[in-house]
């Protein structure tokens, strides 16, 4: 039934899906006092309070593009879509070691994959959905083409690691929180946020280079524009500052245009047996090190 829906909405223009989602952005937030709360302390946190209003309304449109992304054909999909600095992958893609592909929750980021994918095969994790009745619309309706999905788990790791070997593509959103055991505490616009550990040990299993890319969403629904990155600093030191490493380069896309990030997205959660993090800890393992 939601696939329906999502299909029959994907044949709506993107302008006028984008208002639709402008306007639920604002009614859910004045609606749902939690996450209304999240969003504003968030966005607070990172220093983009005076964001507020825009960031409610482009949240709204993130939601409510999924239908077009997703379900729209993919050379209407494609062709609202401008690249910048594409030149930046293939070069990554000329090594022949694959590529790590980051990209935060910015923008429109799941038309990331399906830009990349249209040019070279492409695997991305995902989080499977904890609700049975979504599993067809979150992994049928995003799996296209060239584009193979990985689930959040050890044998979706395995699957991106074949990839990698293979010389192909890999997609993550380094700053969706991990499970237990795979995550670290690292900065996240100076707050502790439980981190994913799995983009640094790709890359230093594959010795793949990695880049940085994020969909910028246009005004008054004319489309996106896909910018790449090349992430050229040595990830070393510890898990944890390896973590830090990523979080920071994912904070400066973010400031490229901030009201565009998932800002109600929970990343400063505590995962299921996870061990909240301790400042004290942390500082006297950091003067002991």
């Amino acid at each position: 039934m939601l696939v329906a829906l999502f299909r029959i909405l994907s044949f709506l223009p993107l302008p006028f899906l984008h208002i639709c989602g402008s306007l639920i952005g604002r009614i859910v937030f004045h609606a749902s006092p939690t996450y209304g709360e999240r969003l504003q302390q968030n966005l607070r946190g990172a220093g983009f309070g005076d964001l507020l209003s825009h960031a409610v309304s482009e949240t709204g449109k993130n939601v409510m593009e999924l239908p077009f992304v997703w379900c729209a054909s993919p050379k209407r999909v494609l062709r609202l879509a401008q690249l910048e600095n594409w030149d930046v992958a293939e070069h990554a893609l000329a090594q022949k070691k694959g590529v790590i592909f980051l990209t935060p929750h910015l923008g429109c980021f799941e038309i990331v994959a399906q830009i990349i994918a249209a040019r070279t095969p492409l695997t991305a994790l995902y989080r499977p959905p904890r609700k049975r009745f979504l599993q067809p619309l979150i992994e049928g309706a995003r799996a296209r083409n060239n584009l193979k999905l990985a689930p959040a788990n050890l044998s979706g790791v395995r699957t991106m690691a074949k990839a990698l070997k293979r010389g192909e593509s890999v997609g993550l959103l380094p700053d969706q929180v991990p499970q237990q055991g795979e995550g670290v505490w690292a900065n996240f616009f100076d707050r502790p946020a439980y981190t994913m550990t799995l983009p640094a040990k790709l890359q230093a299993m594959a010795g793949a280079p990695i880049v940085l890319t994020y969909a910028e969403r246009l005004a008054a629904g004319k489309g996106f524009v896909v910018r790449f990155f090349l992430f050229n600093e040595n990830l070393s030191g510890s898990v944890a500052a390896q973590a830090a490493q990523i979080n920071r380069a994912m904070e400066n896309l973010i400031k490229q245009c901030p009201a565009q990030y998932f800002w109600s997205y929970n990343r400063y959660k505590v995962p299921k047996g996870v061990t909240p993090f301790d400042a004290k800890d942390a500082s006297e393992e950091s003067s002991t090190a």
